[in-house]
């Protein structure tokens, strides 16, 4: 920012200067493969891969409203790359993570990604974080021809439309089919009731109502939005105790399922609540509602006890589970400050995936073989998920599943089977696949062939 304060000739020379580096950027293909860079020495072959070491980018709140949590989410992925860079890396050579703090402001999100494409030239953006962040930066990205993966966001952006996005790829369940999830259990097991919704303002809550109202449009009484950054909820809270719900719906981030539950307590609002579990972390929401209540709320898991929500991936919640257990020692042996929480094992998960993609597009390693790759394995990969990937030429969309769970002391207690779907009419069916119970691989690291 300081740039613009800067003198009439100074602006001048810093303009031909970047002018120049954008001209060699173009020369050396910045979104593309640089041919000259391919010596064939370890088969270092395109914009951030050398001999040994693969350089990847992603931007986080790390600071601002969004940043309880989400914030913890890079520092568990660093932790499962440097689990594997200690083990020698993929192919040898190690992944270099380089996280930026865009504070969940869309304009921050593209100057960082134009820098970490341009300036830190990635070879790969990996788990950036947001739908209306990413949501900026997207379209940028595929003109970049830079591989966009497993966006940390349910949008249908991020792998509905391959043709159109080729290089994006989601990682979890899409909001569509936990709206469909969701709405169907509803109607199936609270047929007369009367179902209020209470939805993020962009792609989150508008692709959520799109899978609700499959099943509940008749049942839905009414729908109130907030925008993120703006923390007064009450009003949209007071509109909903008028219309007199049985169950709201609610999709929310962390801190406003905080601000819906605080209103609400302060209004004597008492519906069943279903929260989607983007914003259903029970240890940072009690947390929250003691920050936001300035300690009148007791900061504990069991603030949300009684809330229905879904599972994708094991938590915290399970340590018995030989993924928690895996992930734990991933964290004690790399992590940095902090116990390991929900949103650490949502990082490692999706590291672990991108290993897996690493690992089948092979030595030569180029942008498109990695999309390649992704399109023609990452349906059979295996990891934590508890539903299979749709990954495939036709659908770039992640996870085709969750369980849906109500939360009591911290503890998720199933509610359901775990049950797949994909956008659409797709029917909503119980998963038969095993992938529930698959467990990790001795060592913690996957081993996956090479797509020929």
């Amino acid at each position: 920012m300081n740039a613009l304060h800067r003198t009439g000739r100074r602006r001048l020379a810093g303009a031909a200067s970047i002018l120049t580096s954008l001209v060699l950027v173009a020369a050396c293909g910045a979104g593309g493969r640089d041919e000259d860079d391919g010596d064939g020495g370890g088969g270092a072959s395109d914009v951030g891969v050398t001999e040994d070491s693969i350089r990847v980018g992603g931007t986080f709140p790390l600071t601002g409203v969004a940043a309880p949590g989400y914030s913890e989410i890079p520092t568990g992925a660093q932790a499962y790359f440097d689990w594997v860079n200690a083990d020698g890396g993929v192919n040898g050579r190690t992944i270099d993570f380089e996280v930026k703090d865009d504070g969940y402001d869309p304009t921050k999100t593209s100057s960082l990604t134009n820098e970490l494409v341009l300036k830190d030239e990635v070879f790969a953006t990996v788990g950036s974080l947001g739908t209306p962040t990413h949501s900026a930066v997207v379209d940028f990205l595929n003109d970049e021809e830079v591989p966009d993966l497993f966006v940390s966001s349910g949008s249908l952006g991020w792998g509905d439309n391959p043709e159109e996005r080729p290089m994006t790829f989601g990682w979890q369940p899409d909001y569509e089919i936990e709206g469909k999830i969701i709405g169907q259990y509803v109607a199936d097991n609270m047929p007369d009731a009367k179902v209020g919704l209470f939805l993020q303002d962009d792609d989150f809550g508008a692709d959520a109502e799109k899978g609700v109202r499959q099943f509940l449009d008749e049942q839905v009484v009414e729908v109130q939005r907030y925008t993120s950054g703006n923390t007064d909820v009450g009003p949209q809270i007071a509109a909903l105790q008028a219309s007199k719900p049985d169950i709201v719906l609610a999709f929310t981030t962390p801190s406003y399922t905080a601000l819906a539950q605080l209103v609400s307590l302060k209004l004597g609002f008492k519906p069943q609540w279903y929260v989607s579990n983007v914003g259903s972390d029970p240890a940072l929401v009690g947390s929250l509602l003691e920050q936001f209540s300035e300690g009148a709320v007791a900061g504990n898991a069991s603030a949300l006890n009684g809330i229905m929500s879904s599972e994708y991936i094991p938590g915290v919640d399970a340590p018995d589970n030989p993924w928690v257990q895996l992930w734990q020692q991933v964290w004690d042996e790399h992590g940095t400050k902090g116990e390991l929480t929900n949103y650490r094992i949502y990082g490692m998960s999706w590291a672990y995936t991108f290993v897996q993609a690493l690992q089948a597009a092979g030595e030569d390693l180029t942008r498109e073989g990695l999309v390649d790759a992704l399109e023609q394995a990452g349906g059979d990969f295996e990891g934590p998920n508890y539903a299979p990937y749709r990954y495939s030429e036709d659908s770039h969309l992640g996870i085709s599943g969750l369980q849906l769970v109500e939360l009591k002391d911290g503890k998720g207690e199933p509610l359901s089977e775990v049950l797949t779907t994909d956008i659409g009419d797709a029917e909503i069916t119980e998963d038969d696949s095993g992938q529930f119970d698959d467990a990790p691989p001795e060592g913690g690291i996957p081993d996956v062939e090479a797509n020929d």
